[in-house]
């Protein structure tokens, strides 16, 4: 009985030691805390040679405590019976969890550091495009802004930080768990984190022509109010008034800003807005659900002096603006869940960025921003970024704030200012090193107005992508695979002449 007991204790240790990496990703920031925890789960499975259940629970403890507010979207908003929100968000948290059994090869291969921090690494790349990619709460992201990890963003991506992260906690545990080499190993641990602060000092990109005024509004409409017959022509009036109070060269509403079809929003409301437009000699981005033809997409669309241009959403999210599977999954939209286009078209992969004056926006609508490969698909043509959310589906909660992080990572990596207009926040300014420069509070109606500097130029993360870390990863991984082969082939081959001898 003491056993189970004590096995069982065992088990919730390791659950809260992962809802503890938690606290090194926004809001709380204590971005030393993912490493340092980390190293700790490594020395208490180091002498289990099948430590697949302590990965598993450590994993399930941070996706639980990361992503729990996936349940309010599915229950509060979506109007899942309770039980059923709870099953799902559980079963997502738990298939997330499965990408942290690669922590389970480390008491086999824990003087090999570099091997453990590849495998990681290529484990958590999978997770950001297998069934589309779910990469939220990527370890990288923790170091955004403040750690000196975040130097190498610009360079590496948001992966390479990940692979410095595991190998920094696994250096850590070799100093402690050995006397030899003990100097060598905080000279590496040493230049790793010093490498990262002076990699900040680098001004990857430079300014491009003259900065200009832009209003983001931040409408604070209720999710469960957005689609409501009755509220419409409430929430055309309280955007009209805040569009009208705005005088920059571009306004900027948030994500599916129109509760109505683009094509059913009253001419005479276009109208009167396109002629304070024209008044002011000004721009506005809003977003709107767009029909052509039989397809329906998640647009942006502008409105002013420099013309009409559109985007159209490319990443859908599954489930929640598309059916994957219908013919298994048709049935939980039918009975289960109460949203609003949830079959809807995706937009071409690569689409130009839209021009205002000296300034080209590269946008992307709701999480398209957490698929850093993907932003760069617009650049370096492009010298803003632009995102345009409505994170209300996850209520009082801190997906917002982990919204936010994602996008100061896309600012580093690609040195261009990124602005957030979004429904009930956060909206933000965020500058080229991903400093939040200006943001409203949430749950608040209202514009926030900033002086924005466009960037040209091109980072090592804007040419290559993810490429250079994912190559280092599989290069290490297999240079380890090919010695251990050889040197079994060696240890045959002196295994033979041993008998030949005999």
């Amino acid at each position: 009985m003491t056993i189970k007991s004590s096995q069982l204790t065992l088990s919730v240790s390791y659950f809260f030691l992962g809802a503890l990496l938690v606290l090194s990703f926004s809001p709380f920031n204590f971005y030393p805390v993912l490493p340092l925890v980390i190293t700790i789960f490594f020395w208490l499975i180091q002498k289990n040679n099948l430590p697949l259940k302590e990965s598993l629970l450590f994993g399930l403890g941070f996706f639980i405590f990361g992503i729990y507010w996936i349940y309010i979207c599915l229950q509060k908003f979506g109007g899942m019976p309770p039980i059923m929100a709870i099953l799902t968000t559980f079963s997502l948290c738990l298939f997330l969890s499965i990408f942290f059994l690669s922590f389970s090869f480390f008491p086999k291969f824990k003087n090999k550091p570099l091997l453990v921090a590849a495998i990681f690494t290529i484990i958590e790349w999978v997770r950001s495009f297998i069934f589309t990619g779910f990469p939220w709460l990527t370890l990288g992201y923790s170091q955004v802004d403040s750690s000196p990890l975040a130097g190498y963003i610009p360079i590496t991506g948001i992966y390479g930080v990940t692979f410095l992260l595991i190998l920094t906690a696994h250096l850590i545990f070799l100093l402690l768990d050995r006397t030899k080499n003990r100097p060598w190993i905080i000279i590496l641990i040493v230049s790793i984190w010093a490498g990262g602060h002076f990699l900040k000092k680098i001004e990857w990109t430079e300014p491009n022509g003259e900065s200009v005024e832009v209003t983001l509004i931040q409408g604070n409409v209720r999710q469960d109010e957005k689609w409501n017959q009755i509220k419409i022509k409430n929430i055309l009036d309280k955007y009209e008034h805040l569009i009208f109070e705005s005088n920059s060269p571009l306004t900027v509403l948030p994500e599916t800003s129109m509760p109505l079809l683009l094509e059913h929003i009253p001419s005479n409301y276009l109208n009167k807005i396109e002629a304070h437009l024209k008044q002011i000699n000004g721009n506005l981005i809003l977003g709107a659900i767009e029909r052509e033809e039989e397809n329906i997409y998640n647009s942006a669309v502008s409105l002013g002096v420099n013309g009409s241009q559109k985007y159209r959403k490319y990443h859908l999210v599954p489930f929640g603006e598309y059916i994957p599977l219908r013919g298994i999954f048709g049935f939980i939209y039918e009975d289960l869940l109460n949203m609003p286009f949830n079959d809807l078209s995706s937009g071409p992969k690569k689409q130009l960025p839209m021009y205002f004056d000296q300034q080209k926006i590269a946008i992307n609508i709701c999480y398209e921003d957490v698929f850093g490969n993907e932003i760069i698909q617009q650049l370096p043509m492009a010298n803003i970024l632009l995102n345009m959310s409505n994170d209300a589906w996850y209520g009082h909660s801190i997906a917002a704030e982990q919204h936010l992080q994602i996008s100061q990572a896309r600012s580093i990596e690609t040195g261009r200012m990124m602005l957030r207009a979004t429904n009930t926040g956060v909206t933000a300014f965020i500058n080229e090193k991903g400093k939040v420069i200006s943001k409203m509070p949430q749950f608040q109606s209202g514009s926030l107005t900033q002086s924005v500097q466009g960037f040209k130029g091109s980072t090592p993360f804007i040419k290559y992508g993810h490429f250079p870390v994912l190559i280092l990863s599989f290069f290490i991984i297999s240079l380890a695979f090919l010695q251990r082969k050889l040197i079994g082939k060696f240890l045959a081959v002196i295994k033979k002449q041993s008998k030949i001898q005999k």
